[in-house]
């Protein structure tokens, strides 16, 4: 599969389609399961308290997979994002309740690279906070 946007049809400045994405203690658990990070600031309310967090948190990794979401749905392939990173600036705290939190995520085309390849910059808040910082990924359009 190859991604489904033409290198053609997109210019510096390019917004894709920003996503939010729910959060909740039972999420966490099932993350924990399929990635094997039974950390217990990511489930445990009084662990996490006692080493100085607000709350539960979500898992980095599961912060950043979220993201990139709104970048692979653009391009129809995750196959096509060939470089990815982040620095995590602020955790996504998850309280016990029936909303959780929410990953807001909005993402632009940063530049046009050689070879049919674009660098996207992504935005993702939590809370009103920015919680990933200078996150980018390059992506082969078609």
């Amino acid at each position: 599969m190859t991604a489904k946007i033409a290198y053609e049809d997109v210019e510096v400045g390019t917004e894709l389609p920003g996503r939010s994405f729910p959060v909740t203690r039972a999420t966490l658990v099932q993350y924990a399961g399929a990635s094997g990070d039974f950390n217990p600031i990511h489930w445990n309310e009084k662990f996490a308290k006692e080493v100085g967090l607000p709350d539960v948190i979500a898992h980095g990794m599961f912060t950043m997979a979220e993201a990139i979401r709104v970048v692979t749905d653009w391009a129809g392939d995750p196959a096509s994002v060939v470089e990815y990173g982040v620095r995590f600036t602020k955790p996504v705290v998850v309280p016990n309740d029936d909303k959780g939190a929410e990953i807001a995520v909005t993402a632009k085309v940063a530049a046009k690279l050689d070879d049919n390849l674009v660098r996207v910059d992504l935005t993702a808040t939590s809370a009103g906070l920015k919680v990933l910082g200078m996150s980018r990924a390059v992506v082969r359009l078609a």
